[in-house]
């Protein structure tokens, strides 16, 4: 589904991301891990547009959108959330959730304004698929809450609500266990795994070592932008440049 090729990605002096490839299979759970500032945000930026690369191809369902403006890429079945939660806090949860569906609706100003009958049916239709996933994530009975009522853990799967209203076919998910206790990150993984089964293709960038090694079916280590190994769990968790690279050690 994606084919990572030989991406790099520069800030001035700073080479952020470094001849990177992997490629991401449709249906499975593709992590990317490594230590702080080892450019696994630049690389997310990358793939859902919202940096140009500085070399490099990112080839999704066969078409080359390295560059491609991140609405466009939504429109073609892209979709994320942010490390940094990116709620409205003066909308209720549901409205939240609406927005991610916003590229389906009708975007007619006279239509609207005149409020016809397929408008209405249209936002009826928006408004309940906003609940179904908001049920879907777990996050249901704050349906008709104010988002700056809800604890922090509920607005983590809001989010991903959100990202799921744009009716994805590749969700790339960044970080979102960070800041959560150890019930509430037992509950996004299984959220996680509920996502890979319903069809959707993910791409994962979590510190959370025992999420990530419980979870996925592979996995690309980064190391100061370049790739430091790939491949399955047990494969990367006995890489000795994996541990030298987390525990500091010379291999």
């Amino acid at each position: 589904m994606l084919n990572i090729d030989h991406l790099s990605k520069r800030f001035g002096g700073v080479h952020a991301v470094q001849d990177v490839s992997f490629t991401v299979r449709e249906g499975a759970i593709h992590s990317v891990i490594g230590p702080n500032g080892a450019g696994k945000t630049t690389l997310f930026n990358l793939v859902s547009g919202i940096y140009a690369p500085t070399s490099g191809t990112i080839t999704f369902n066969g078409e080359n959108v390295a560059g491609m403006a991140p609405d466009a890429l939504a429109r073609r079945g892209l979709s994320r959330t942010f490390q940094n939660l990116q709620v409205c806090m003066n909308m209720r949860a549901i409205d939240n959730v609406m927005v991610g569906a916003h590229l389906g609706l009708n975007h007619n100003l006279f239509a609207s304004m005149l409020s016809l009958p397929s408008v209405r049916r249209a936002d009826a239709a928006c408004r309940q698929q906003a609940a179904e996933l908001m049920a879907f994530v777990g996050v249901g009975k704050y349906l008709d809450a104010e988002a700056s009522q809800m604890p922090y853990g509920a607005l983590k799967r809001l989010e991903i609500a959100r990202a799921l209203a744009a009716t994805p076919s590749l969700l790339l998910l960044d970080e979102p266990a960070a800041g959560l206790n150890h019930t509430e990150t037992a509950e996004i993984e299984e959220l996680i795994r509920k996502v890979a089964q319903s069809g959707i293709t993910v791409l994962l960038v979590e510190h959370d070592m025992k999420l990530v090694m419980n979870l996925s079916d592979h996995i690309l280590v980064l190391d100061y932008g370049k790739t430091l190994a790939e491949g399955t769990a047990a494969e990367v968790r006995a890489n000795p440049a994996v541990i030298a690279a987390y525990l500091g050690t010379t291999v």
